[in-house]
This record gives structure tokens, sequence and C-alpha cells, in this order.
């Protein structure tokens, strides 16, 4: 088991089954030591302050980046060669008066820097839209500099 898989099951969370593309473009892309991760969207659906709270929101993105670690495993093989975490970009699907998606986004960024440290810390956006594909609440994607 890798260190970061430790460090998961010590959070009693662990790596979903990686899930495949839904349409035609690859799950992760390698250029070098940077490992550009596709967007994945949340299991949860609905609008976060309307019929999803910020709290639900938060945990649905935490989620969506484990889903993108079990396909960013498969691709790589091990997730201890994640070197950096540099960049992400979170998408919350928003209501018109809600203004918190760093809030939510902080569910994703939070479970990196708990699984790699200073090493986990990244630039980010977190933004509000007003539709993501199949009606979900989150919608990240990630660029990795690997080891």
């Amino acid at each position: 088991m890798s260190k970061i898989e430790s460090i998961l099951q010590d959070m009693e969370l662990g790596l979903p089954p990686p899930k495949a593309p839904v349409a035609n473009y690859l799950g992760t892309k390698r250029s070098g030591n940077l490992l550009y991760v596709s967007g994945r969207v949340s299991k949860l659906c609905g609008v976060v302050g309307v019929d999803v709270s910020e709290a639900d929101a938060k945990i649905a993105a935490r989620d969506t980046m484990l889903d993108i670690l079990a396909i960013v495993k498969t691709d790589i093989g091990d997730l201890d060669i994640i070197h950096s975490i540099l960049s992400m970009q979170g998408f919350v699907n928003s209501g018109p008066s809600f203004t918190a998606q760093p809030k939510v986004i902080d569910g994703a960024s939070e479970l990196l820097i708990a699984l790699y440290g200073e090493a986990g810390k990244h630039a980010r956006t977190a933004t509000g839209v007003s539709q993501l594909p199949f009606g979900a609440s989150i919608q990240l994607n990630a660029v990795m500099e690997l080891k």
C-alpha cells in the first residue's frame, strides 16, 4: 500500500473504482513531469444554495477529488510519485445568491493538503456556474507535477 493510500485509510477514506471518460477525451495526459487531469463531476447533483447545502457540497468536492485520485492512480500506477499539486479548478453549480464557492472547493483542497502536506498546496480557481454536466453540483480538474 502506498503512503498516500495509508493516509487515506487513516482518514477512514478510500479510493473509489476509477470511472472511464464519458466522451472522447483522456482521463489524464502526461507531458514530461506534468500530469493534466480532466474534469470530473460529483455524484451529488443539484444547485448549491438552492437544493444542496454548502456542507454537502464541500463533502462532494472532497469525494470528487477522491474520484480524480483513483483515475490518476490507474494511469500512473502509484500516488506516491506525485511530487506536487500545481493547480486545481473548481466549479460549483450555484444558485443566484450563493457566493461561498471557495468554501465548497476547500473540501478538495483540504484533502490534497492532508495527503501531500506542503506539496498539496496549489493555485486554485473556485467559480460559480449555472449548470454542470449531468446536473452535478461540483466539477474539478487538476494539474500535478510527478517525480
